[in-house]
């Protein structure tokens, strides 16, 4: 109960101040966004406003229904790190190296979905160069074949890239266009799933027709 009070409060008094006032938001077709779970959100991945940004679009409201996947490796790196990511983001940590292990990596993802949850993901892995759209890897894939049911929807950011890029801590006010496509589901081939999905993603990114970043 004290988490979820802190969570809210940390949203409503830190996050969504930061986002709609100090940067701005202007999103395309919001209204085709999951209104409940289960859902999955894929978007691109440049910065770590990312999934704080995305989280903003579901109000507060639905806040308590919407995770965002994340790197077990680096959001859990220290005790204090992994207690404000799990308890106030409410991430689900993704362990990305599975080799040798006989753990189930999804099944984080798959209890949250079937307890009605919105989640976050970012198919390209890591932060890549500011609002450069990279190959989607197949987890994403993994994920929809469990659950083929649940809508996909891809968002693609573009200015956040600028705000806070990889490997920066100083914040810069810049302008954040969304856009959000009309979601996607399992189609029963892995790569006839990827390409609809990447797809989708290069068109959402094509159409803010935005210069290259210099």
């Amino acid at each position: 109960m004290v988490n979820s009070i802190l969570r809210y409060l940390f949203f409503l008094c830190i996050v969504r101040p930061v986002v709609l006032i100090v940067l701005g938001l202007n999103v395309r077709r919001q209204e085709l966004l999951p209104t409940a779970g289960p859902a999955i959100v894929v978007a691109n991945h440049n910065s770590h406003l990312d999934a704080l940004t995305l989280m903003t679009l579901f109000g507060m409201r639905r806040l308590h229904l919407v995770r965002p996947v994340a790197a077990v490796d680096y959001f859990m790196s220290n005790k204090w790190l992994a207690w404000f990511s799990t308890q106030i983001i409410g991430i689900i940590p993704l362990n990305r190296n599975v080799s040798g292990e006989r753990s189930d990596p999804l099944a984080g993802i798959s209890d949250a979905l079937n307890a009605g949850n919105i989640l976050i993901l970012f198919p390209e892995g890591s932060r890549g160069q500011p609002e450069q759209l990279e190959t989607f890897r197949t987890g994403i894939a993994h994920i929809a074949k469990r659950h083929p049911g649940i809508p996909i929807v891809p968002v693609f950011l573009h200015g956040l890239g600028k705000s806070l890029p990889r490997g920066e801590g100083i914040l810069v006010p810049f302008f954040c266009d969304i856009f959000v496509g009309e979601s996607v589901a399992w189609s029963g081939s892995r790569d006839g799933f990827m390409v609809l999905l990447q797809e989708q993603m290069t068109a959402l990114a094509q159409e803010g027709r935005f210069p290259r970043w210099q």
